[in-house]
C-alpha cells in the first residue's frame, strides 16, 4: 500500500471537481510533509479515474480532477 493512500482515498471521495488542495492540507491528511516521491506516486491516481492537473510550488497547491476519456 503506498503512503498516500489516505489521500487518494480522500480525494475519490471529493463530491466537487476540480479539487484544490493545499500543500499543508495534504500533509495534514498525510501526516508527512510532501516530497519528490510523490511525481511517482501521482501515477496510482489514474487508476482510479483521478489526474492532477496543477501543482503549484510558488502558492503551494495541488488541483486535482477527473480524468477525461
Amino acid at each position: 500500500m503506498s503512503n498516500y493512500q489516505p489521500l487518494w482515498e480522500y480525494v475519490v471521495k471529493a463530491e466537487k471537481f476540480p479539487l484544490k488542495m493545499t500543500f499543508k492540507e495534504i500533509e495534514i491528511l498525510l501526516g508527512f510533509p510532501l516530497n519528490h516521491a510523490f511525481l511517482s506516486e501521482k501515477k496510482q491516481l489514474l487508476k482510479i479515474g483521478i489526474v492532477v492537473e496543477k501543482i503549484s510550488l510558488k502558492e503551494k497547491y495541488i488541483i486535482f480532477n477527473t480524468a477525461r476519456r
